[in-house]
C-alpha cells in the first residue's frame, strides 16, 4: 500500500490503440493500492502517473497487519476506506458502460450540477481529462456537445457548461 505524501497522481488504462481512460485522481495524503494488500494478484494492472513531483511512502503487508492487530481504530478506517473505493469503482463501472455518450454527459452535468448548486457548472478539467474520464475520444466528446448545443440541451465554453434542460 502506498500513501501519497506530496503531490498528484492519475490512475489510467490505456488500451493498444492509445485509448486512455481516468479511473482516478489522488492527492496528498491519498491512499493508493490498498485493495491489492492481501489479493493474490498483488501488482498494480494500470498506469499510474505523476502530474506533480510526488512523495510516496510504501508500507508494507507485515506493517499493515502489525497495525490492525493493534490498533482497532486503523483496521476499521484501512476496511471502511477499501469498502469505499470499492463503490466508487462500481460507481465508475457504471458511468462507462452501457451508456451512450449522451448519458455519460448528462449524468455528468447532474452530478456536478447538484453538486455546485448552479446549472451553470464551472469545469475543472479540460474537455480532453473530461473525455478520458468517460472513456471516449476528445472528439466524440466535443461532437456530441455541439449536438446537444444544437438541440437546445446546453451552452458551452472552455470553461463552464450551461444546462438548459
Amino acid at each position: 500500500m502506498d500513501i501519497l505524501l506530496a503531490g498528484q497522481i492519475t490512475i489510467q488504462k490505456i488500451d493498444e490503440n492509445g485509448n486512455i481512460l481516468t479511473i482516478g485522481e489522488f492527492l496528498a495524503p491519498d491512499i493508493i493500492g490498498a485493495k491489492l494488500i492481501f489479493s493474490k494478484r498483488n501488482h498494480y494492472p494500470l498506469n499510474v502517473s505523476s502530474q506533480s513531483d510526488a512523495l510516496i511512502l510504501h508500507v508494507n503487508k507485515e506493517m499493515i497487519l502489525n497495525l490492525s492487530r493493534t490498533n482497532g481504530e486503523f483496521l476499521n478506517a484501512l476496511l471502511e476506506m477499501i469498502s469505499d473505493r470499492a463503490t466508487v469503482l462500481t460507481d465508475k463501472i457504471n458511468q462507462i458502460s452501457l451508456k451512450s455518450i449522451r448519458q455519460k454527459i448528462v449524468d455528468f452535468l447532474n452530478y456536478e450540477s447538484c453538486a455546485q448548486n448552479s446549472d451553470v457548472i464551472k469545469l475543472n478539467t479540460s474537455k480532453r481529462n473530461l473525455a478520458e474520464r468517460f472513456g471516449i475520444q476528445r472528439s466524440s466528446l466535443s461532437r456530441e456537445l455541439s449536438k446537444m448545443k444544437a438541440d437546445g440541451l446546453l451552452e458551452y465554453d472552455s470553461r463552464t457548461i450551461t444546462k438548459k434542460y
